[in-house]
């Protein structure tokens, strides 16, 4: 599940990782921020493996430190970056490996749009899964997660290209490429050569309404199965949000789609509602899933060949009701609680649970 921080989304209630940053410098164009925060979190979650199969912690929930700096080449033109550090393990005081971050990006901007090469969120993820649930420790689930579970690459963030224009009357586009050269360490299940992939998606915004979509061809996960010696296909990802704010009340409708081109595959098709309403010195939000899982058998063969995962599932033509209900209590401008509840609609319960924590900001 996602860690994504969400201080809350609602004009005028707490600021959201970044907004309260320190500007340490400022001068002759160029500026640089600190920012950061510190969540902890305990959570008891069933992991569906029957008698005493509650699994609880108090857990870092995702604590992060970062810079954010920009100047300007020329008036019209900025370059800047963004690097955030995260895993540190507040519950424990201990600092994860190298290995560990978050997110790592340089781009240009202007009257032209933006651009951007590194490290951060799917297109997707920002544009249609985040307005469902972008919530402190539970989500509904997404195609994202579950690809990134089943495929053994770990990577949907990383080596990314995207080109975002400007608004044309309330309509903007983005289109990128997400590329692994051979050099790319992988599962070790498949033999890969050098691919790319491609997204893209449009957003169109007029007064409190806005509806975005987007499509990511997976073309990083293609590759020629070890096993078998046959080309595999990913498949495609597609997805359209629907969103209409309303004072405090922000109300979101999401169609999510991986459609499988391996006859070893299912589709899956994710239909989220999700709502979040500010009550002053806090937020409280709420989400409903249904994913639809149907299309051919899982076979042995892709069980042999790829890391087992439960997307796309052995379970042939399976559905699940999602629910996920939470509420934030600002203590301060700079600190909130929070609480939330998951159903996730698993055998045995699997995945539901709770999770309290708190979060302080700077």
């Amino acid at each position: 599940m996602k860690k994504t921080l969400l201080a809350t989304a609602i004009a005028g209630a707490m600021a959201a990782s970044g907004a309260q940053a320190a500007t340490v410098y400022n001068q002759d164009g160029t500026k640089l921020d600190l920012y950061g925060n510190i969540q902890i979190a305990y959570y008891n979650v069933d992991t569906g493996a029957g008698d005493n199969d509650d699994a609880d912690e108090i857990a870092d929930n995702g604590s992060t430190f970062g810079f954010a700096a920009e100047h300007v080449i020329y008036d019209g033109l900025t370059g800047y970056l963004k690097l955030e550090f995260d895993d540190f393990k507040a519950d424990e005081i201990k600092v994860a490996g190298r290995d560990s971050g978050d997110q790592a990006y340089v781009g240009l901007k202007g009257n032209f749009g933006d651009v951007r090469l590194g490290s951060y969120d799917p297109l997707i993820d920002d544009w249609i899964q985040d307005p469902i649930t972008n919530n402190e420790f539970f989500d509904v689930t997404d195609s994202n997660s579950e690809i990134v579970d089943f495929y053994g690459t770990g990577d949907r963030e990383g080596d990314k290209v995207t080109y975002t224009s400007p608004s044309f009357s309330g309509l903007q586009f983005a289109v990128g490429t997400q590329y692994k050269g051979e050099a790319e360490e992988t599962s070790g299940l498949v033999d890969v050569e050098s691919r790319a992939s491609f997204f893209g998606g449009a957003k169109y915004t007029v007064g409190a309404f806005s509806i975005a979509a987007t499509y990511d061809d997976l073309g990083i996960y293609d590759a020629t199965v070890a096993s078998t010696g046959e080309d595999f296909d990913a498949g495609d990802q597609y997805g359209i949000t629907g969103q209409y704010t309303w004072n405090t009340l922000r109300v979101a409708l999401k169609l999510e789609r991986f459609e499988a081109d391996n006859e070893n595959f299912d589709d899956v098709n994710f239909y989220g509602l999700g709502a979040r309403y500010g009550y002053g010195m806090g937020d409280i939000y709420a989400a409903y899933q249904y994913v639809d899982v149907g299309g051919d058998d899982f076979t042995d063969t892709a069980d042999d060949a790829f890391t087992s995962g439960d997307f796309p599932n052995e379970d042939n033509d399976e559905s699940y009701n999602e629910v996920i209900v939470g509420a934030t209590y600002n203590i301060s401008d700079a600190m909130y609680t929070w609480a939330e509840l998951a159903f996730y609609d698993r055998n045995d319960d699997e995945g539901d649970g709770g999770a309290v924590g708190v979060t302080y900001l700077f």
